[in-house]
């Protein structure tokens, strides 16, 4: 088979018609990036064979957001030494022609032959799925499945078996093959599928494993009961020892020793701690002795400091008196500067405020004239919505009431029609000149007349007919008419009208007075929002308050000559207070630093009196002189303390008093644990004498013999079953060997093909098919022998080129059955590295000398050595 052109429309990204034609007998390659439309492609092809054009299910064609869209396939083909043309189009107008060189058909007829050249079936129901693919979902791969190859070769199984030449069902229904049965069933009564052991094989076995577990458990306690006799012995022997020797005693003695070693001890540490503290005492009345002497020399330092620190301060009192005159003239003149400023700056916001008193004035004249416009117009528009109002309560008419009563009239005109329906029809057409007298009304020339009830017809010299309608339903139309008819003239009265049309004028009337009510009062709203009595108040404060201002411009002075403005006034104040406030802190720091000089020469003045008489009185050297002698004792004494306290450290460190507690320590734990181990070791022999006695009387070597007895009558028949089981086992084996050499010599014409392409990736390999011509192992040569890996066991990468191989490998057998071949790729092969791919690349061409390849890849580059040019999917969609 030979695909020599594509054409699609309409069918998603494709909205446009896209055309592909001249394709190559070989590989043919496509490719371009991610969501360019190659999957899209697959998608056509496969739709065009495996969609019925009758379906509703592959609404996923259409472009997106385009529900209305019929998509669109064409195919032009060669097979079998003639020209195909399919055309598909779905969802909208469906058809499905097919044109075999000069003959066609079409719909359903022109599907079964399609599926019966390719080899595949139609869904009974719904979007087509792997199952009804057949042989081109086996030699055409989905983006991502080139790995699972076992369902699709399961689909496509009949038609492979059919291409062999022979049916592997012939060899299931040997003789042979009943005699597998045989032995498989009789091997199944002993062991599972897996080999594990199952009916009488599995009850001996388990049988077996209690006997056993069970004499294993009295054998124990055969040996328990013996070890126990020993154990009471032994214990025997240790009870008399404790009872003569009580070792616990001697350790208790240990313990007490140096419990009594360590009191010492801790005697010598009271003792330790209390030369410690005098040694720390001594310490501290050498260091206070120190610092007495240290505050005696400096005092002699502290004298000359003093002197001349009197001296300086003087001198700082009289250079502060000299300078007094020039701060307090500065001081004067920068007061009158800022008295002269303050009086400018009161003129000017007095000149101020009077301007702005008369712009307030202008201002509420303004504003009062506009109170009194909108008053005027409030009181207006107000005095309009009361006769408004007024009109509104006059032409008010109750809704419900107009309600019914239009619901009346319809009722009434309803049933007029209904009467008209049901009434007697009297049709008349008399000659001119004649007439006749209906209920005493002549009647004349052509006419219709509808009874109600009886009345009475005269025809002149004839006579006189009496006309009774009849009908239960015009007794019944009439006695609702007058029940209406009473309806409606109360409501006329009760809304005092005298007919519908007066009643709905009048409601239209009120609903038009609303309207001018409601805006009446948007408009006084917008006149007075607050109301006439607050627009009225307003009107009056704002003329109060324009005659307090006025007031108030009488009492104020008119100035006299310029007048600085408010801002000048105001800088001018700011400028001469900051001067003033500079001038008086000057003032102020020289009085302060003049007082702080006087106070520092009276206290230097006083402090060098006092520290003379105090370095010349004959107490401070009577002092100095006792402190000096009292160091040179106390330095003694601190040499005789440390000797005392290190001497009593060396003496405490060679008793060890932490090894005495933890001598303490073990020797009591030792004869506590003696004693409790005598315990219950007395314990342990009445114990164990007891049950000694009591196991005694059990007879348990009876029941050992017993038990043995029948564990060998269970290992008897143990072995017979298991004997019976690996002979079946074997059996089962050479038949199934025998088997699966015939499968063998039927699979060579496959295997063949599979081992072709394998040996061009993997020399001396062979990938193995099972019975269903599935691969399921494949093995080949490395260094330590021969590898056999499972088909499933294979990395992903590997699967996947062992998926292709297996694909190519069918191709070549149906290739050789005169079957049509096609195959497709679709982003094939991603997951194999560069060593792998180029040799993939090899199998790939070799098979294209065979078959057509449709090979889709967004990975251009990985394909450029395959020997042709790269079709681009974009390129062709810009031409389209």
């Amino acid at each position: 088979m030979k695909l020599n052109s594509l054409r699609i429309e309409q069918l998603r990204q494709f909205r446009k018609p896209l055309e592909i034609r001249d394709l190559q007998p070989g590989i043919n390659l496509f490719c371009g990036p991610n969501e360019s439309g190659k999957s899209t492609l697959v998608r056509a092809i496969r739709a065009a064979f495996f969609e019925r054009h009758s379906t509703t299910s592959v609404g996923d064609m259409q472009p997106w957001g385009d529900s209305s869209a019929a998509p669109q396939v064409m195919l032009d083909f060669d097979c079998q030494g003639k020209r195909w043309r399919l055309e598909k189009r779905f969802l909208s107008k469906k058809r499905c022609d097919l044109q075999i060189d000069s003959q066609s058909c079409n719909g359903e007829e022109a599907e079964e032959k399609l599926a019966e050249l390719l080899g595949f079936q139609y869904s009974g129901k719904g979007a087509s799925k792997p199952v009804h693919w057949g042989i081109p979902g086996l030699l055409w791969i989905e983006q991502g499945a080139g790995q699972e190859i076992r369902d699709a070769v399961a689909h496509a199984g009949n038609h492979l078996k059919s291409a062999l030449g022979t049916s592997l069902g012939e060899v299931a229904s040997s003789t042979g093959d009943q005699l597998i049965g045989t032995v498989e069933r009789q091997r199944a009564a002993l062991l599972t599928p897996t080999g594990r052991p199952t009916g009488d094989l599995a009850d001996t076995a388990a049988q077996q494993a209690r006997l056993q577990e069970t004499l294993q458990a009295l054998n124990d306690k055969i040996a328990a009961y013996k070890q126990q006799v020993d154990r009471l012995g032994e214990l025997r022997r240790l009870d008399v020892a404790d009872d003569a020797d009580r070792p616990w005693e001697h350790y208790r003695q240990q313990a007490e020793i140096a419990r009594q070693q360590l009191a010492e001890v801790d005697g010598w540490l009271s003792e330790q701690q209390r030369e410690q503290a005098a040694l720390r005492a001594c310490q501290s009345t050498l260091q206070l002795l120190r610092d007495q002497l240290s505050r005696f020399e400096a005092q002699a330092s502290e004298l000359q400091q003093r002197e001349q620190a009197h001296a300086q301060a003087q001198a700082r009192v009289a250079t502060l008196d000299a300078n007094l005159p020039a701060v307090s003239e500065r001081v004067t003149a920068a007061a009158e500067a800022y008295r002269l400023a303050r009086q400018a700056l009161a003129e000017a916001r007095q000149h101020e405020q009077r301007l702005g008193i008369e712009k307030d004035c202008v201002q509420l004249e303004r504003q009062l004239q506009d109170l009194t416009t909108a008053l005027a117009k409030a009181r207006q528009v107000q005095a309009d919505l009361l006769e408004l109002r007024r009109q509104a309560q006059a032409s008010r008419i109750a809704p419900a009431q107009l309600a019914r009563l239009k619901q009346a009239h319809e009722q009434l005109a309803h049933l007029k029609i209904r009467q008209e329906m049901v009434a007697t029809r009297l049709q008349f057409d008399l000659q001119p000149g004649q007439s006749l007298q209906l209920d005493g009304q002549p009647l004349s020339g052509q006419g219709e007349r509808l009874l109600l009830e009886a009345a009475s017809l005269e025809m002149a010299g004839v006579g006189r007919l009496r006309i009774q309608p009849g009908g239960q339903d015009l007794a019944e139309l009439t006695r609702q008419q007058e029940r209406l008819t009473g309806e409606v003239t109360d409501l006329l009265h009760e809304l005092a009208v005298d007919s519908l049309a007066q009643a709905e004028e009048r409601a239209a009337r009120f609903q038009t007075l609303q309207a001018e009510i409601t805006g009446k009062e948007g408009l006084l709203a917008s006149h007075a929002p607050r109301g006439i009595e607050v627009l009225d108040a307003e009107q009056q404060e704002h003329q109060a308050r324009l005659q307090a201002l006025r007031d108030q411009l009488l009492t104020m002075p008119c100035p006299e000559g310029a007048v600085v403005s408010l801002a000048e006034a105001e800088a001018l104040v700011e400028a001469t207070s900051g001067q003033l406030a500079a001038a008086e802190r000057e003032r102020s720091d020289h009085d302060r630093e003049r007082a702080l000089a006087v106070q520092a020469v009276n206290g230097a003045a006083a402090e060098l009196q006092r520290l003379t008489v105090e370095l010349q009185s004959p107490e401070r050297r009577q002092l100095e002189e006792k402190a000096r002698q009292q160091l040179i004792d106390l330095r003694a004494d601190e040499e005789r303390f440390k000797r005392a306290v290190e001497e009593r450290a060396r003496q405490i460190a060679a008793a060890q008093p932490e090894i005495l507690r933890q001598d303490i320590q073990r020797f009591g734990a030792t004869a506590e644990q003696l004693e409790k181990a005598a315990r219950q070791r007395k314990l342990e022999l009445a114990s164990l004498q007891s049950a000694l006695e009591t196991q005694g009387a059990q007879g348990l070597e009876e029941q050992q013999a017993e038990l043995a007895q029948e564990l060998a009558r269970t290992q008897r028949r143990h072995a017979e079953l298991k004997r019976r089981a690996e002979a079946l086992d074997l059996l089962l084996g050479l038949l199934r060997e025998k088997r699966q050499a015939l499968t063998r010599r039927l699979q060579a014409p496959l295997q063949k093909h599979l081992n072709r392409y394998v040996q061009l990736l993997f020399p001396q390999a062979s990938l193995e098919v099972d019975e269903n011509l599935i691969p399921s192992q494949l093995i080949r040569t490395v260094s330590q022998g021969q590898e056999v890996g499972a088909y499933d066991a294979l990395s992903f990468g590997a699967r996947e080129q062992m998926g292709l191989i297996s694909r190519l490998a069918y191709a070549d057998l149906l290739k050789e059955a005169g079957r049509p071949t096609l195959i497709i790729l679709d982003d094939a092969l991603v997951h194999s590295d560069h060593s792998r791919l180029d040799q993939m690349k090899r199998i790939l061409f070799d098979a294209a000398q065979r078959h057509q390849i449709l090979l889709f890849t967004c990975h251009p580059d990985h394909w450029r050595d395959l020997g042709v040019a790269a079709q681009d999917i974009q390129a062709l969609k810009a031409t389209a």
